[in-house]
């Protein structure tokens, strides 16, 4: 009998390790996606830039060096709504009816956490929404409002469980919550977390900043932080070389007034001094210090203070972003939950930060289409890898369902890049271009005229359509003219920019003129074309005002 115990208690050893091991096997790993708004790549350490050695990101740095960091991630349309549409649909802008910032998408568009959902997810979203209708996930709680922008100070939620419908009235207001935003995102997001969830099923978290988007109002705790330091400058702030076209510039730089906001004074309209050297904006922000002087400034003396200004304001929101999600993090690990949970971060677009002596967004410009991404997750990825591999923002849907073990339903349009993160190759057949589309010709004080492109991974090929009332039988055609165009909006010309990225990497030199380049530019109109017509882009049926101007500039 005696002899026997050993075998009896190696028998029940090896059923326990079995079934721990066939558990372990169906453990389906939790999901955060951190998303910030309008942190650009400019402002990493992991992606080498200019303010790389100002270490503006030590936290998110580390996570990104666990894990796999993508070089070539792109949003196909650099501004707000459309791209968290995008996201959250898998679609581009025409296919899923979100083309600017009055876009909504309802709740059955929502693809990715309906297909959460069926994978026996629990679903949160806390923070930036921005997409109107009401979020379909299990539990929320986001900005409602300043039309769900949102505010730094002391910022108005609204809570899954309460009315949201109610949001769509201007005085509905959700409830204050006291504080930094960027702190408030993270206490609910622990709290729910620690407090709220299901245990007994996974999770997919979209934890979603307001920081860093402009008006950059940073926690007071960062006040003195980069206070002397000098920030490094783009050298197209003072001179853009060849960048842009008739498009930008118009005939003899008589646009240069008017279109792109600016750092300098070179934008009449809007630019950054109008705003960081006003009373109410330094009120908030740094009451001891004396603007007038600097407002007084004139020429690259007043750029460089702008900039200086500007680029600290920015980073210290991007700081208190960093700092929140070591907080996070700080949070998993404590809770034994780091291991199991696929890291995703993000922002909603890329920013410029004085390239080209622009601010803001919207263009296909690198640094305004350029979205940071990087993923962690040990018992897949690898550490310390990067990919240069070209994803947007439509592959992160179908990607995070495939981690999750499911499929992407067939209306997504975007791809998954789960084979890529898990042997850090691109599968055969891969896409090697991205498509992008800004809508919204020379909309708000910013300026931007309408265009769309092709991004390889050595060219980028623009076409600004420009000029956008055109008089038809049908004067009430079917467009947002609030924010895109209408019969008093400006004409700008149409152009084409190409850029050569192999040997001009800041696109300081549109060579769309360059002989030694036309036959490259042929293919990538062809490429173009295509392109447009797979994504459901085409402007002819729906927009044919547009599609004249195409049809009559394609060949200049």
């Amino acid at each position: 009998m005696i002899s026997r115990i050993p075998i009896f208690i190696s028998a029940l050893l090896c059923l326990f390790s079995c079934s721990t091991l066939k558990k372990e096997k169906k453990q389906k790993p939790n999901i955060i996606y951190i998303m910030s708004d309008d942190h650009t790549t400019q402002a990493f350490g992991i992606y080498n830039s200019r303010l790389a050695k100002l270490n503006p990101t030590p936290t998110l740095d580390k996570i990104a060096n666990e894990g796999m960091i993508f070089e070539n991630c792109f949003v196909n349309n650099s501004i707000c709504t459309p791209s968290r549409a995008a996201i959250l649909s898998g679609q581009n802008s025409q296919a899923n009816g979100v083309l600017d910032l009055e876009g909504s998408l309802p709740k059955e568009r929502q693809y990715l956490p309906i297909e959460m959902k069926k994978l026996g997810y629990q679903t949160a979203m806390v923070g930036k929404w921005h997409l109107k209708e009401e979020p379909n996930f299990d539990y929320y709680n986001v900005f409602t409002k300043h039309g769900q922008q949102g505010s730094y100070f002391d910022p108005y939620l609204t809570e899954s469980g309460m009315n949201f419908t109610e949001a769509k009235d201007p005085a509905y207001e959700g409830k204050m919550y006291k504080g930094h935003s960027s702190d408030i995102v993270t206490d609910i997001s622990i709290d729910w977390l620690k407090n709220k969830r299901d245990h007994s099923k996974p999770f997919i978290l979209f934890h979603q900043f307001k920081a860093p988007h402009d008006d950059f109002e940073f926690a007071p705790r960062y006040k003195d932080y980069l206070a002397d330091v000098e920030i490094p400058e783009p050298a197209s702030l003072y001179d853009n070389g060849n960048n842009g076209s008739v498009a930008t510039r118009g005939k003899d730089g008589v646009l240069l007034s008017i279109v792109g906001s600016s750092v300098s004074k070179r934008n009449a309209i809007r630019h950054m001094g109008m705003k960081i050297w006003s009373d109410t904006y330094i009120k908030r922000n740094n009451p001891d210090f004396d603007y007038h002087q600097a407002d007084e400034l004139e020429g690259d003396a007043y750029t460089h203070a702008t900039y200086q200004e500007y680029l600290k304001r920015y980073l210290r929101c991007v700081k208190g972003v960093d700092d929140n999600v070591a907080r996070l993090i700080a949070f998993l690990k404590e809770n034994d939950l780091y291991e199991n949970t696929i890291i995703v971060y993000t922002g909603d677009q890329g920013f410029m930060l004085g390239e080209h002596d622009y601010i803001d967004k919207r263009w296909m410009y690198e640094e305004s289409m350029r979205m940071p991404f990087f993923v962690r997750y040990p018992r897949k990825i690898k550490a310390g890898t990067r990919t240069d591999a070209i994803i947007n923002n439509t592959d992160f849907a179908p990607t995070l369902i495939e981690m999750a073990g499911g499929k992407a339903p067939k209306q997504m349009q975007g791809h998954s890049f789960k084979y890529i993160l898990e042997t850090g190759e691109e599968p055969k057949g891969w896409q090697q271009s991205t498509y992008y589309r800004y809508w919204m010709h020379m909309a708000h004080a910013h300026a931007n005229p309408a265009h769309f492109g092709i991004r390889t991974k050595n060219y980028k090929l623009i076409f600004y359509y420009g000029k956008y009332w055109v008089d038809t039988d049908k004067p009430n055609a079917d467009w947002n003219k609030k924010s895109w165009g209408n019969r008093f909006t400006l004409h700008t010309p149409s152009a084409w920019e190409f850029y050569d990225l192999t040997k001009d990497p800041k696109e300081m030199n549109n060579a769309y003129t360059d002989p030694s380049y036309k036959q490259i530019i042929a293919d990538l109109k062809l490429q173009l074309i295509e392109k447009r017509k797979e994504l459901n882009e085409e402007d002819g049926e729906k927009y044919p005002h547009i599609q004249t101007i195409i049809d009559a500039h394609w060949n200049d």
